[in-house]
């Protein structure tokens, strides 16, 4: 019996041993994310694939939900109550803000309740659970990309009828600029709130809420030359409304003041970024108890 003793104590102290990711650097941490490189693409792809699954319209609801929406702004707001569009044509200037505000209301809401619907999965493996809300940010720019040329063919249409302050021209090309802006806000608000939510439930509540107000604070239904100059600062940190500008800076002649807003913006991004990844790394050692 006395020869179990060392066996039992061995045993005992291998059942009390803990693994702890979050004293890595960050540095570590972004290159145990690039060998999970492939489960991050298969992530995406299930994403996508269980979004239209036994779905009748299938992809067509990447382009009917803005679309639909553009519809109600243009008669509600162009025509009942008048909004300025800045001699834009309605339908243009709605979609053109509509088309990332689609993208950015649904990939925050996936990214946000990511670790919490897929519970079993964090609770039966390792992997880097950061790829989770990464692959629901990820997930969401194919519906962006499907729709994204809806919003070019509308500027088409009012060039070809040759329209006013609508044109096609040098400036598409730095659309780059808006739409990483606009992933970039995702990933950095997502990655905080999805750990965020797998501690506090109540996040899953406020996530709407939030964003129901920030699509009216955002300039999504009017211009931005319509805000007071005092409100301006408070604008410009919100990169909805850099990238709502940029997009329709994009297809018109409108001299949009874009530098300082953008500037700030992804400066304030940036920042999100790294401190949603700290913060997932400080709590993805406790992620799977407490979900």
């Amino acid at each position: 019996m006395q020869t179990d003793h060392p066996t039992s104590a061995h045993e005992r102290h291998r059942k009390h041993t803990a693994i702890s990711g979050s004293r890595r650097s960050l540095s570590a941490s972004l290159a145990e994310q690039w060998t999970y490189r492939e489960l991050l693409y298969f992530f995406v792809w299930r994403d996508v694939k269980i979004r239209y699954k036994q779905s009748v319209v299938g992809v067509g609801w990447s382009i009917l939900q803005p679309l639909a929406l553009m519809l109600v702004f243009t008669l509600f707001f162009g025509r009942v109550a008048h909004v300025s569009t800045s001699s834009l044509p309605r339908p243009l200037f709605y979609f053109a803000g509509l088309l990332p505000w689609t993208y950015f209301q649904q990939a925050l809401s996936n990214s946000s309740n990511s670790l919490v619907t897929n519970t079993q999965l964090v609770g039966k493996v390792y992997f880097p659970r950061v790829m989770l809300p990464i692959s629901s940010v990820l997930s969401s720019l194919v519906d962006f990309a499907i729709s994204l040329p809806m919003l070019v063919g509308l500027a088409v249409i009012y060039v070809l009828r040759d329209t006013p302050h609508v044109r096609l021209g040098f400036r598409m090309l730095f659309l780059v600029v808006p739409i990483t802006l606009m992933i970039a806000s995702v990933l950095a608000l997502g990655i905080w709130l999805s750990a965020l939510n797998a501690r506090y439930r109540d996040v899953r509540y406020a996530v709407p809420f939030a964003l129901q107000f920030w699509l009216f604070v955002s300039p999504i239904a009017y211009p931005t030359s319509a805000i007071p100059a005092r409100w301006r600062v408070l604008y410009d940190i919100n990169p909805i409304a850099d990238v709502a500008d940029g997009f329709r800076w994009a297809f018109t002649d409108h001299a949009i003041q874009l530098t300082y807003g953008f500037i700030l913006a992804s400066v304030l991004v940036t920042f999100g970024i790294f401190f949603g990844l700290r913060s997932f790394r400080k709590w993805e050692g406790t992620v799977a108890d407490v979900i």
